[in-house]
């Protein structure tokens, strides 16, 4: 059995770029025993671009 969390990041709307630095984050979730399972990043905006992005990750319970 696993648990799950999600990380969400928002993304800028001036450069399109991540507000956070989710390579860190995700390194930093490591250290803890989490996994990555995946980067969702839903189309919400105008013209089919995300306002943000989930980190998906797991470990065992």
């Amino acid at each position: 059995m696993y648990d799950y969390k999600f990380i969400r990041i928002d993304i800028s709307k001036w450069n399109n770029n991540p507000k956070e630095d989710y390579r860190e984050i995700i390194r930093r979730e490591a250290r803890d025993g989490w996994e990555l399972v995946q980067i969702f990043a839903p189309s919400l905006a105008a013209a089919g671009f995300s306002k943000y992005f989930e980190i998906i990750l797991k470990r065992k319970m």
